[in-house]
């Protein structure tokens, strides 16, 4: 290896370690301040390391969040699931089943990309009050699976485009009907945009603070988020409990793309957010 080269590369690690530093600044900080003691907390000294140790932060928010951190268990993973589902066969009938004005409803499909929830606060309530779906973990759960429609619709019915045609029609002769075709051939081999989607949605769905504030009324029904949110005093903030409880509720995702990462790597790769 020349000097040149090893130079280069050097440089670029450098920047790498640089740019990944960066970003693991606000997990530092929040760790270090969750191991204070609330006396030890304050703006002068706020990047020095804890001494003595206090787990008392940690003890305090997940006394108060651990009821709503389940709460976020049993929204997530079922809304995660069936959004996934539901968009892999609407992905699949945009990319396999061309009927007149499949591109202009599929495009009517992405239009739900770009609403702001702030804008449809309003009828959403009203919607869930009429199903009587308000104020309900069910209720939070069936507006997420409606949101996610759009996103994991393009991400299938782009995974789904790469697949060939012959293989659908191989089922076809086979006998295979709209399901036949989904459960036997598209199905088995849609791992990877199952990876993609199922982490995409699990980490928006978690860390949404304002769904599970506006359609859930109850706070011990609420989300981690809520809660989290709630850990603030009205005139007083013991900060080593905030940042403690904000370390808690973002362990989920964390823990969720240092296991899983490796696949959600590999389905973008699969091709399954390419146009």
């Amino acid at each position: 290896m020349t000097f040149q080269r090893l130079w280069s590369r050097s440089a670029i690690y450098f920047v790498l370690i640089a740019f990944a530093a960066w970003y693991l600044m606000p997990i530092y900080l929040m760790l270090i301040t969750g191991l204070k003691t609330y006396d030890q907390v304050s703006i002068t000294n706020m990047w020095a390391l804890p001494f003595p140790l206090s787990l008392d932060g940690f003890s305090q928010a997940w006394g108060k969040v651990s009821a709503n951190f389940g709460n976020s268990l049993m929204i997530t993973v079922p809304a995660a699931v069936i959004s996934a589902f539901i968009g892999s066969i609407n992905g699949y009938i945009f990319a396999k089943w061309k009927f007149r004005g499949s591109n202009t409803l599929f495009m009517l499909f992405l239009v739900g990309m770009f609403l702001p929830y702030q804008g449809i606060l309003i009828p959403l309530v009203q919607t869930l009050m009429a199903l009587g779906l308000y104020g309900s973990i069910v209720g939070v759960i069936f507006v997420h699976c409606i949101f996610g429609i759009p996103i994991t619709a393009l991400m299938f019915r782009s995974y789904f485009a790469g697949i060939p045609n012959e293989l659908i029609d191989a089922a076809k002769i086979d006998g295979c009907g709209f399901f036949g075709i989904y459960r036997w051939v598209l199905l088995p081999i849609s791992f990877p945009a199952f990876a993609v989607v199922l982490i995409w949605q699990f980490t928006m769905i978690w860390n949404d603070y304002l769904i599970g504030l506006i359609v859930v009324s109850n706070p011990r029904l609420a989300p981690v988020n809520v809660a989290v949110k709630n850990l603030a005093g009205t005139y007083t903030t013991q900060w080593q409990v905030q940042m403690s409880g904000a370390l808690l509720a973002a362990l989920p995702t964390i823990v969720v793309y240092l296991a899983l990462g490796k696949f959600f790597m590999r389905g973008l790769l699969a091709g399954s957010l390419k146009g």
